[in-house]
């Protein structure tokens, strides 16, 4: 076998991530930007899509509040779709998956291209989010199978990397686009992209799978419950009757399943890697550093232009530091996660991301908005140390086998934090003043993400880091 190389300080690349095709069946840089760029291709459209829900709502000549779907429908379908993929991934192999994931992704693409109508265009994102879904699931699990575990933390941050600065790219390109282009060209962006991330898909390991049958019943059930848990959270301020009989039948379905679950050896619901206290430990700290983060981010936007006067143009300039500072984090905590514990790096980068949150809630930021850039930098720079250890952690908890399952409970984590962030966020702009509301959410963001912190500190106490599988 070809000798890993490493070097003493800075970044790795993508040669050093990998190892040879012959020892995992296919050319592991090509494997490798294959993950990457559906990674790109996957958070790139949210990002594009977001920033295009206005034109659609005046093309279509529909209200802001129905074209807000077009997003949720996507949401919804990410979080249906995640570990049932993960299942299927385990079951019939990640890179047939996979691939089918993306090849669905791109199909919807093009629906979403021609869409006539705003139900055409809801569906065609819902089907997109579906093949989204795969993507998120097993994209890790398919690093995990061509890069040598010694070196897992450093590909975990290319691939933080490249979603990072596909979240800070979205947006800008969306609008560029919209400048000369219908709306129609943002989801038409995605075919040769999708093509290309097909191609290389051929690189990826084979792998056959454990060829044990999904039940259906429990993916139906799955889907069901975490979807009516996200449209319940969507019309809590506007339907909170009908919001609330939808959370409590998601919480009695994900009880069910639950139920139904528990005494297999490969439950849909990840239960059995859930008994493993590091994989445990991350998965809590997950949830709650996303839903503090995500709290942070959607008040920044109305502290800068409600309380300190910036236009949406000034305040853009002022958040995409935070991401940009993710994109340099991200692939040297990869490096530091391989060579020293992880649950510090957690603990460093949750503390980090409490002190810059903190201090945007606390201090007054009047005439001297610009200081305020500090603190985002500070955010994202302890956002990028927390994400990399803590995937990579949760990830080698989890026997090869169940990859795909770690995958998608990765993914699960992460979309049910945002979602709860979210509905903090917009509970508060509901319940208090405008002028108020921003700066208790940046509270309780920074509280959230102190949470993390504290559950990051239970794995520095008898309980190492997994360092080999």
């Amino acid at each position: 076998m070809m000798k890993v190389q490493t070097e003493a300080a800075g970044v790795g690349t993508l040669q050093e991530c990998a190892i040879p095709a012959a020892s995992k069946g296919g050319e592991p840089r090509a494997a490798i930007a294959a993950v990457l760029a559906s990674m790109v291709l996957v958070v790139l459209d949210a990002g594009i899509a977001n920033v295009a829900l206005p034109t659609i709502s005046g093309a279509m000549q529909v209200s802001p509040s129905k074209a807000v779907w077009v997003v949720t429908a996507y949401q919804a379908a990410l979080v249906m779709g995640l570990l049932p993929c993960a299942a299927w991934g385990d079951h019939l192999g990640h890179r047939r998956v996979f691939t089918f994931g993306v090849a669905l992704f791109a199909v919807a693409s093009a629906l979403c291209a021609c869409a006539p109508s705003l139900q055409w265009l809801v569906a065609a994102r819902f089907v997109q989010g579906l093949g989204g879904s795969a993507v998120m699931a097993l994209g890790i699990a398919l690093l995990r199978a061509v890069v040598p575990h010694h070196r897992l933390g450093a590909a975990i941050g290319w691939n933080a990397l490249a979603v990072a600065l596909s979240s800070a790219a979205g947006p800008t390109i969306g609008a560029l686009i919209l400048t000369g282009w219908s709306w129609h060209w943002l989801f038409a962006l995605n075919l040769p992209l999708g093509a290309a991330v097909l191609w290389a898909a051929r690189a990826l390991p084979v792998g056959n799978g454990s060829g044990q049958r999904l039940d259906r019943f429990s993916a139906a059930l799955n889907a069901g419950s975490l979807a009516s848990l996200v449209i319940g959270a969507e019309l809590l301020l506007h339907a909170p009757v009908l919001a609330a009989v939808m959370i409590v039948a998601a919480a009695s379905g994900l009880a069910v399943l639950v139920r139904r679950e528990l005494p297999k050896k490969s439950p849909l619901v990840p239960l059995d890697l859930l008994r493993s206290r590091p994989f445990r430990i991350s998965v809590l700290a997950s949830v709650s550093c996303f839903a503090g983060t995500t709290a942070g981010l959607m008040a920044l936007p109305f502290y800068l232009q409600h309380s300190l006067g910036q236009s949406a143009l000034m305040t853009g300039l002022y958040l995409t530091p935070w991401p940009l500072t993710v994109a340099v984090a991200a692939p040297l905590a990869g490096r530091l996660s391989d060579r020293v514990s992880s649950a510090w790096l957690c603990v460093t980068g949750a503390a980090l991301l409490t002190v810059g949150l903190a201090a945007a809630a606390l201090l007054r930021w009047e005439g001297q908005a610009h200081l305020l850039v500090a603190m985002t930098v500070v955010c994202g720079l302890g956002f990028g140390l927390f994400q990399v250890p803590n995937n990579r952690n949760m990830l080698l908890s989890a026997p090869l086998h169940r990859s795909g399952a770690a995958g998608g409970m990765q993914g699960t984590a992460r979309l049910m934090g945002q979602t709860a962030g979210s509905v903090i966020a917009s509970l508060l702009f509901g319940a208090v003043t405008a002028d108020m509301a921003p700066k208790l959410s940046l509270g309780i963001a920074a509280a959230l993400t102190s949470i993390a912190a504290v559950i990051s500190l239970m794995r520095t106490g008898g309980c190492s880091d997994p360092t080999s599988e």
